[in-house]
């Protein structure tokens, strides 16, 4: 007679209880249910960390669930380690390398993920590389996983204990995950290429270096030209274009910013300086030497420089109004798309 075993996939985080003596089962199944209480939990709490390190700002708080994350690991298996095996120590062992090989992920290659997301936005080819290290990171769990799972329904097939397979199979769910945040991270790569020449954009605006300024909008808009290119030849997940639009509107802004806005007020930049050139003139001539062509000429620029002044706040005003738009768009559906296609806990 074949015993009937689910799969058991709690959700809140177990405290493991320490024993003076050493655990033994009566039968395969007692067993099974022993090793999937204090396996399956880390593993799905390790999914739900990754993806949460996809997207949490907040670094001291990953770091904090991570090191939580390594304790209750260590406490798993050194529960198991003590634990008797039951039909010799093959299973146990093939258990315990893969919580190992989870605890080895979080002590270094997600410490290491923790370190380069926090300079990741520097430049373009740090984030390539924050990005593909996460991707390596998740990939070696989810094999972990599938190996993991093929040594469970193996010891239980070699029991004659019947395993109730359900939709809620984490193995299938990280390789759904995987799958979906290969998309979206492609997409945010050819989104972050473009953005990335913004900031130094924004950089040499705050510094009002207007060399730097010019050269920076002529990258922004030739790499988000490239950039809406790239997106009419993306392949989309499932058909959601969701984040190819948002992404698209966001770079006929940068394009609209750099040609059509910043020129304004790289003028209103120019104006200035000549007319802090004409002042500092004028006021280092004495007044019973100073001509009627340089007050006038003063006075004149004056009138200019309170136009421009009036120009350069409204196309400054304007700009932040549009950029947090498109940004909110593009935020908006990338949080949309993930609630989507990532399977629920």
């Amino acid at each position: 007679m074949k015993t009937t075993f689910k799969t058991l996939l709690a959700i809140s985080l177990f405290t493991i209880s320490f024993s003076s003596f050493s655990q033994s089962f009566s039968n395969a199944s007692e067993y099974l249910d022993f090793v999937a209480e204090e396996q399956e939990e880390i593993t799905k709490k390790m999914w739900r960390y990754t993806k949460a390190l996809a997207h949490s700002k907040n670094d001291r708080n990953i770091n904090s669930k991570r090191k939580a994350l390594i304790k209750t690991t260590e406490q798993a298996i050194a529960k198991i380690q003590k634990a008797d095996g039951y039909d010799g120590d093959e299973y146990k062992n093939q258990v315990l390398k893969h919580m190992r090989l989870n605890e080895s992920l979080l002590k270094n290659e997600y410490a290491e993920i923790i370190d380069m997301k926090s300079v990741a936005e520097q430049s373009y080819d740090l984030m390539e590389a924050y990005i593909l290290a996460q991707e390596m990171a998740d990939e070696k769990m989810k094999e972990s996983q599938m190996e993991y799972e093929t040594n469970f329904y193996a010891f239980a097939a070699k029991n004659n204990i019947n395993i109730i397979e359900s939709e809620s199979d984490l193995g299938k769910k990280m390789a759904i995950s995987n799958e979906v945040f290969q998309h979206y991270n492609k997409m945010y790569l050819i989104y972050f290429k473009v953005y990335i020449n913004e900031v130094y954009l924004m950089d040499a605006l705050n510094n009002q270096d207007v060399s730097a300024i010019q050269q920076s909008a002529n990258a922004l808009s030739q790499s988000a030209k490239e950039g809406l290119e790239i997106l009419k030849t993306v392949e989309t997940y499932k058909n959601d274009n969701s984040i190819v639009e948002a992404t698209e509107y966001a770079f006929n802004f940068f394009i609209d910013e750099a040609d059509n806005q910043i020129p304004k007020l790289v003028d209103f930049l120019i104006l200035n300086e000549d007319f802090e050139t004409i002042k500092t003139t004028l006021e280092k001539t004495p007044e019973r030497k100073r001509t009627k062509e340089q007050v006038d000429t003063y006075n004149k620029k004056v009138k200019e420089i309170n136009k421009g002044v009036k120009t350069y706040n409204n196309t400054n005003q304007s700009l932040n109004s549009d950029r947090q738009k498109a940004l909110n768009g593009l935020n908006m559906a990338n949080e949309k798309f993930l609630a989507r296609h990532i399977p629920n806990d």
